[in-house]
């Protein structure tokens, strides 16, 4: 029989893509990990990494195991979870797939009163841009909008229900190149953009008594829709030119004065966030009881 933690370990760093990195998130240690491997590879007669001093990539027959072995290994999960039920509270470790807006929008006022009420409960947060198979990704459940949720997914409203997008520049930009009075004329300023990792790049949306107007403006720079975020807000404190982003994200600088808002009338309103999870699977305790404690008003 192969052992299960050296299953684990090949999961760890096939979705960590390296052993560092995968030592990290599993809390284990890179040469413990590397061992693993080599034990697992030798067992079954095949290399499942291909390894070069930079990189760490799977072959096509680690391809092939991690499809087949990362949604049984959450099956034993599960099946080892109901061992949670004989408990006087859940315990485990609950692991959310969120993009970068929700972790520092909506978690920060749920996540630590969940985690003191929940003592033994870890949590795991990825923050993610793209949209994924949340167990083929390791994860218990994910945050997303409703527009970017499956069909077969189940949501439950989590954090503000109504939010806005804002444009903002700094004052001493706009006093340079004016104050534009409708979106069209975002065309003859510097905006600053963002761009999902599947490429795409969104438009920037507006809306004002029924009337919907989309534009594509251009500026000097262009960052990744996550990381790239706090770079774009800085750039434009420093008068670089014009940022459209969440209105809770700019909040403080709005109140400070380093960002002036522009065009509010036309700022477009548009649902809140949802945690989603499968439908198909038993639901573990500590998912159990973050849904509970979101649905009780945690969030």
């Amino acid at each position: 029989m192969t052992d299960l933690g050296d299953l684990n370990a090949f999961v760890a760093v096939a979705r960590a893509g390296g052993f560092r990195d995968g030592a990290r998130a599993s809390g284990g240690s890179a040469s413990g990990l590397s061992e693993a491997v080599r034990r697992l590879e030798a067992q079954l007669g095949v290399r499942l990494f291909n390894r070069t001093t930079r990189s760490v990539a799977l072959t096509d027959a680690g391809v092939g195991l991690l499809a087949r072995l990362g949604p049984a290994l959450n099956e034993v999960e599960a099946a080892l979870d109901v061992v949670n039920g004989f408990r006087d509270q859940p315990a485990g470790t609950l692991r959310l797939n969120v993009p970068i807006s929700a972790a520092r929008l909506v978690l920060p006022s749920i996540v630590p009163r969940f985690l003191l009420a929940y003592p033994g409960i870890r949590l795991e947060v990825v923050p993610e841009e793209s949209f994924v198979d949340v167990l083929a990704a390791g994860c218990d459940a994910g945050i997303r909008y409703d527009e970017r949720l499956e069909q077969d997914m189940i949501a439950v409203p989590i954090g503000p229900r109504v939010q806005r997008f804002t444009t903002s520049a700094s004052p001493a930009y706009l006093d340079r190149h004016g104050r534009p009075q409708h979106p069209s004329e975002l065309l003859g300023h510097a905006c600053m953009r963002g761009r999902f990792p599947s490429g795409a790049m969104p438009s920037w949306e507006f809306e004002r008594d029924g009337e919907v107007v989309r534009v594509d403006p251009t500026g000097p720079l262009i960052v990744g829709i996550g990381g790239g975020i706090d770079l774009v807000v800085h750039a434009a404190i420093a008068g670089l030119g014009i940022v459209w982003l969440f209105e809770d994200w700019m909040r403080p600088h709005f109140e400070s004065g380093a960002l002036e808002p522009i065009l509010e009338p036309w700022w477009q309103r548009f649902p809140g966030p949802f945690l989603y999870y499968p439908g198909r699977r038993l639901v573990p305790a500590p998912l159990r009881a973050f849904i509970d404690f979101v649905k009780d008003g945690g969030a």
